[in-house]
């Protein structure tokens, strides 16, 4: 399985919207690490944000960045010391490597870690490429069941999973998702595998309110319209606007818990109703100790994680992919195939 050229394509953002495909070394994997031949990535908002911008937040571009982040392979060779998983594991990679000594990794937060390196987030190169390397314990073996492009998609239903997590949905909750983009419709999807009674997704986008209630909501609203909501035990806030995080509030019941999924710019929140509703708002970052719940759940068929995929791409349409979305407003999920 291991490759028999020492150099491999990858695709290389240079600067805001300039991508190049280069030849590079192909990473050999150092003790404890696995190589992985790269099947399929799927495109993240992240990835696109990057493109156009260089920057997220306080995460800056200062040099040349591969993206890509959400990645399947199978695994083509092992560093010294590894014993699983096995060259011609098919697998999918949770894409970060923590210290494992601070005080973060120590209580299990390793998602957390001050000196995380995450895939894609500068200045760690991404997965937009033929191989990878990663620590072996953070490449999740996958049943045959699942496809390259499912495993691949397992990254953002951890983010789905771990936001569930923390708002304790279980039989009889009531869960309004805001924004009816691939994590808001990985959250719906979630909610319901853990037993929701109501899903209900807002989304301004006619389209994405119909590809909702295909995925299973009960209910899927326009935002701006001013329709009545029903009261949410749980609300999932997954567009990371201001006018979606006041709707949530606006929705509640009392006592809810209010888990911020979504990345966007600064909000504000109504501290009187987060107050007299005695509200529990909690913020998410990634995801930790999730993805063999999330793969577990994908290989159930729970969540119908190949009805997401709407394009496919090789490296040399890795812009066609980032833009999949802008271009194509039916686009959910575009995956690139560096193979």
């Amino acid at each position: 399985m291991s490759p028999t050229n020492t150099e491999q394509r990858v695709a290389v953002l240079l600067a805001p919207e300039r991508i190049a495909v280069e030849s590079r070394p192909v990473p050999d994997p150092g003790p404890g690490e696995v190589q992985v031949a790269v099947r399929a990535v799927s495109v993240c908002g992240s990835d696109v944000h990057y493109y156009d911008h260089g920057r997220i937040g306080g995460f800056v571009m200062h040099g040349p960045l591969v993206l890509g982040h959400e990645t399947s392979g199978v695994v083509s060779a092992v560093g010294d010391g590894v014993e699983a998983p096995a060259v011609g594991t098919r697998v999918a990679l949770e894409p970060q490597r923590n210290c494992g000594r601070c005080e973060q990794c120590v209580r299990g937060r390793y998602h957390l870690c001050p000196w995380i390196e995450f895939f894609a987030t500068p200045p760690v190169d991404g997965s937009f490429a033929q191989y990878v390397t990663v620590p072996a314990h953070r490449a999740h073996p996958v049943p045959d069941t699942l496809s390259d492009d499912a495993a691949a998609m397992i990254e953002p239903l951890a983010v789905a999973v771990h936001a569930a997590g923390k708002a304790d949905i279980g039989p009889g909750t009531r869960v309004l998702v805001t924004g009816g983009g691939p994590v808001g419709l990985l959250c719906l999807q979630v909610a319901r595998a853990c037993g929701a009674a109501h899903v209900t997704v807002s989304d301004p986008v006619a389209h994405r309110r119909e590809v909702a209630t295909g995925f299973g909501a009960d209910t899927a609203v326009d935002p701006g319209a001013g329709t009545d909501l029903p009261p949410a035990d749980v609300v999932l806030e997954c567009s990371g606007v201001q006018a979606a995080l006041d709707l949530a509030i606006a929705a509640t019941a009392p006592a809810a818990t209010v888990v911020l999924v979504g990345t966007g710019a600064q909000v504000t929140l109504p501290l009187d109703v987060v107050q007299a509703r005695e509200l529990t708002v909690k913020g998410t970052f990634r995801y930790a100790h999730v993805y063999p719940a999330a793969i577990a759940l994908a290989a159930s068929g729970a969540v119908r994680l190949d009805d997401m995929v709407t394009s496919h791409h090789d490296l040399d349409g890795a812009v066609d992919a980032l833009l999949a979305a802008r271009r194509d407003p039916g686009a959910i999920k575009a995956v690139v195939r560096p193979g």
